[in-house]
């Protein structure tokens, strides 16, 4: 097995020894969650006797041990469990919501990621110059902005003054492509400008530092113009820091929507985990937990895997 293989199986093994560990923090963390749910589904009225039976019907008093492997068993099983406050099982309930929440974030990433590297090569290729200290000016601000904010400013300005995308972002099976995208264009937007800062910015400075190399030095003294320095030499040598917060990004689209969900009330993985969590419908909270560390640890190991692959040293040993 070559460096690289060898690298590839070392993430892939960690990433695996990190979901465990993060499902014991999960099941450990919802453990310690206060409140009652057998309370939650009686209702405040309910008899202290009523309240031991649900209790011990819906196994809350077994060991903390004894359910946490009886969880994750079902998880290696595929079955997620069945949700304590309607009994419906959880997995069939989170395959739509799954599919919603990556609809949002697929079509924020596909305007966010070419949109980053363009005008992070922009900024580059008009370094110190008036488009550059634009850019930067507009995407620090963005940064510093919550994006909860951003959402409420762009739904007063745009959905209730101009009235161009509703303040609902409300999908449903039925729909036309063209009503989806009308109905998610204010939290794509969103989402666009809370992850475009970060990725230009870093796609600015990896272009930069590759600019400082040798190689960029001998085709400048060729004459090359300076966007074939930049597009040819210094672009593609600089993928693998730009594919790191990018992944980085992705996976921010996909587990850190719960914000956006709840503000624009959107039936995705997020606002299904809020729901459940005022409800305290543990075997829920513990199920989207999971799937978000799930999706977060296994960006994260394609971009390492990325990183690894892109290494040329590694790809070519001698």
């Amino acid at each position: 097995m070559g460096p690289a293989l060898r690298l590839v199986a070392q993430r892939l093994a960690l990433g695996l020894l990190l979901l465990l560990m993060v499902s014991v923090v999960i099941f450990a963390g919802t453990m310690i969650l206060p409140g009652d749910v057998a309370q939650s589904i009686l209702g405040q009225s309910a008899t202290p006797e009523a309240l031991a039976n649900l209790r011990e019907e819906l196994g809350v008093n077994d060991p903390a041990l004894t359910r946490y492997f009886e969880w994750l068993f079902g998880v290696f099983r595929g079955d997620l469990g069945t949700a304590l406050t309607n009994n419906q099982d959880i997995l069939t309930s989170i395959v739509g919501r799954m599919q919603n929440t990556l609809f949002l974030a697929f079509w924020a990433a596909l305007i966010s990621v070419p949109l980053a590297i363009f005008l992070g090569l922009l900024a580059v290729r008009y370094r110190n110059r008036w488009p550059d200290k634009l850019i930067s000016a507009v995407t620090l601000t963005s940064i510093s902005i919550p994006e909860f904010l951003i959402g409420y400013v762009l739904m007063y300005f745009i959905g209730v003054q101009l009235g161009w995308a509703p303040t609902v972002a409300t999908v449903y099976d039925g729909m036309s492509l063209g009503e989806k995208l009308h109905a998610i264009a204010l939290p794509v937007a969103v989402l666009t400008l809370v992850v475009l800062a970060h990725m230009m910015r870093m796609t600015r400075a990896a272009i930069l530092n590759v600019m400082q190399s040798a190689y960029v030095e001998t085709a400048e003294l060729k004459g090359l113009t300076m966007f074939k320095i930049i597009w040819r030499h210094a672009f593609p040598n600089s993928i693998a820091p730009i594919v790191n917060v990018v992944m980085l990004n992705l996976a921010y689209l996909v587990v850190g929507v719960v914000v956006i969900e709840v503000v624009f009330t959107y039936p995705g993985m997020g606002q299904y985990l809020v729901d459940h969590v005022a409800k305290r419908d543990i075997p829920v909270v513990q199920a989207c937990g999971l799937i978000f560390a799930a999706v977060y640890i296994g960006l994260n190991m394609v971009a390492d895997i990325v990183s690894i692959l892109s290494n040329p040293r590694l790809r070519h040993p001698k």
